[in-house]
């Protein structure tokens, strides 16, 4: 439960506040297209970021959790792989066609990129406030609990 709570509240938080200037800066959305964009981002948030942080020690995790460049790098790719699907999904049940689907992909996708490392630190730095260490917990691991 302190995982998946760990894992719900540094999304949440983390891209409340990113979705949030980049609707309002870089989309250039009013305040009130905001606020309902958000209202439908949150519950799906709640839904995907347990999953995502499952997804990320296991793929990390496979890596043998590499440190530096690296680490850097495979926190993009894996941000980037899981999530711009989804938001290729949500934007083209918003009514996205054409090119206008393709740029709000490779928007995203861009943004991914380069949020991938920083959320990543802040994944794992909500993790140690929950008691948890980074890359999540390694489940029925006959010495008890521990990085993946």
């Amino acid at each position: 439960m302190r995982a998946f709570l760990a894992d719900t509240l540094a999304l949440v938080t983390f891209f409340t506040l990113t979705g949030i200037l980049n609707e309002r800066f870089v989309a250039g959305m009013s305040w009130d297209e905001i606020a309902v964009s958000r209202g439908i981002g949150a519950p799906l948030m709640v839904l995907t970021a347990r999953p995502y942080g499952l997804w990320r020690d296991w793929a990390i995790g496979r890596l043998g959790w590499p440190t530096g460049t690296r680490l850097v790098i495979w926190d993009s790719i894996v941000l980037l792989v899981f999530q711009v699907p989804i938001y290729a999904a949500i934007i083209w049940f918003g009514g996205a066609e054409g090119a206008e689907l393709w740029r709000g992909i490779a928007g995203a996708a861009l943004l991914m990129l380069c949020l991938g490392r920083p959320y990543g630190l802040w994944l794992d730095f909500v993790r140690s406030r929950f008691g948890l260490p980074p890359g999540g917990l390694r489940p029925m691991s006959p010495n008890g609990p521990g990085p993946l």
